[in-house]
């Protein structure tokens, strides 16, 4: 793999980039704006219903980001011209199948036509819009490393197949599965279910069950495979290049270190476990946990860019380097930088008590929580039926565990290592370019861990999301 100076490679290109007020898609725009001011145009795809709300929306959620503030720095007075110059804002929603919802149609050459609408239909509507682009150069695609689920062993960067499972289970049809939806919600209305919280529950409940069906342990990573799918098998002469990364976490280095947005993976555990929440967790101690930080990934999106746009491409990178004991990590953290609560006091925490199975959890809030308050008879009733919300009465403890432990219990007891062979040949290709290494680097190996969740990650979420 050749690869020339990347900055050059976006001198005066034209980038669409969906989900622009998310946290990932800010980062990449603000790099890209930073390292290559003449890009000849920034789209920036926003959810909204005309350009004014669109023209608002970067505004209050993008460009008026902290993330942004050196870039802001750099132009000083002229920031709002340049942005103006080389950012568009451009109302449309990828749930749409025609064109987006872009009702502006100079970016496209011809005309053409919500876990499942955004991560499953949403990629294939993307896919539909490239196509119609004029002079297409590549589609790149973020999607996640578990799309393989709880697989052990090595995860090659390989891709998934239209109708395969985890399980061998048969008969996954993406089309039917986008009936089951709409099934699903047509039984409810004619059940008579209207409020927003009812049909929410009713259709998580139905995403975790088709999930497990096929062998993935949760919607998010059975529709982001899905996605998948849909891109490999109907991409023709397109090129694609997907990137998987592992947890994503607060930038490295840049725009400067420790910025994030939006409670990640880990993040809702570090939170509570900081604020006394937590004292016990379910997880195998030997789990390896697959970490990249964020600045990291927009490196990989952008170094990819430059090596496969214009040229026929079908290829995947994964992303992540296992790293343990963050339950350590955030133990050090806490001693040193406790957590003041509202009533002005620090709250002490102690090392957390790791659970290795569901008995010994079960038995755990039991003695600790439940036999005090309501009895064991109380605690069997509550594990049976799966800790839903409807038990509003449970101790607060209790239940932020368990929701925590349904999301992220999968990744918990993960015995998986992600190959990463393609971007082991990406990284190296922007090594024997030269010039470029320090500015587009995305080699985890390069981390300290523990200098960097103490230092970095641990005090953005305490500043970001704690406030």
């Amino acid at each position: 793999m050749e690869l020339g100076s990347i900055v050059q490679f976006l001198d005066n290109k034209t980038i669409l980039v969906t989900g622009a007020t998310g946290f990932l898609a800010k980062i990449l725009a603000e790099k890209i704006l930073r390292t290559q001011p003449n890009i000849k145009k920034l789209f920036l795809l926003l959810r909204a219903g005309d350009a004014k709300s669109a023209a608002q929306r970067l505004q209050n959620e993008v460009t008026g980001k902290d993330v942004f503030g050196v870039l802001r720095e750099k132009w000083g007075s002229n920031f709002k011209s340049f942005i103006s110059e080389k950012v568009t804002a451009v109302p449309g929603d990828i749930t749409c199948s025609q064109n987006l919802g872009i009702k502006d149609t100079t970016l496209i050459k011809d005309m053409y036509d919500v876990a499942l609408g955004i991560n499953t239909l949403g990629a294939k509507h993307v896919m539909d819009f490239a196509k119609k682009c004029a002079n297409v150069k590549l589609l790149l695609h973020v999607s996640t490393a578990y799309v393989w689920g709880e697989k052990e062993g090595v995860i090659l960067e390989k891709p998934l197949y239209m109708g395969e499972t985890l399980n061998g289970v048969s008969g996954l049809d993406i089309g039917e599965e986008r009936k089951v939806v709409e099934e699903e919600l047509n039984d409810l209305r004619g059940k008579g279910v209207t409020d927003e919280k009812s049909i929410a529950t009713a259709m998580k409940d139905l995403g975790l069950q088709r999930a497990r069906k096929y062998g993935w342990p949760n919607t998010y990573v059975f529709t982001k495979s899905m996605g998948e799918m849909l891109l490999g098998h109907f991409k023709e002469d397109l090129p694609l290049v997907i990137l998987r990364p592992t947890v994503i976490t607060s930038t490295y280095k840049e725009p400067f270190p420790g910025w994030v947005e939006g409670f990640r993976t880990i993040d809702s555990l570090a939170v509570g476990y900081g604020k006394g929440k937590i004292t016990c967790f379910l997880c195998d101690p030997e789990c390896i946990i697959d970490v990249i930080p964020a600045d990291m990934v927009v490196n990989a999106v952008i170094a990819s860019m430059a090596a496969h746009a214009g040229q026929p491409s079908d290829i995947i990178y994964q992303s992540g380097l296992f790293c343990k004991r963050l339950d350590d990590f955030a133990y050090k953290y806490f001693t040193k930088n406790p957590w003041i609560n509202n009533e002005g006091k620090p709250v002490k925490v102690e090392r957390v008590t790791v659970l290795t199975s569901m008995d010994s959890f079960h038995r755990y809030f039991a003695v600790r929580f439940l036999l005090p308050l309501e009895g064991l008879k109380l605690a069997n009733i509550v594990f049976c039926q799966y800790f839903r919300d409807k038990y509003d009465n449970l101790n607060g403890k209790i239940k932020l565990a368990l929701r925590l432990i349904e999301l992220y219990g999968p990744y918990l007891f993960l015995k998986a290592v992600f190959d990463d062979m393609n971007t082991e040949r990406l990284r190296m290709a922007v090594r024997e370019g030269g010039t470029e290494v320090d500015l587009f680097y995305f080699d985890p190996k390069s981390i300290n861990w523990e200098e960097y969740f103490l230092k970095t990650h641990l005090p953005a979420v305490v500043k970001y999301l704690l406030k």
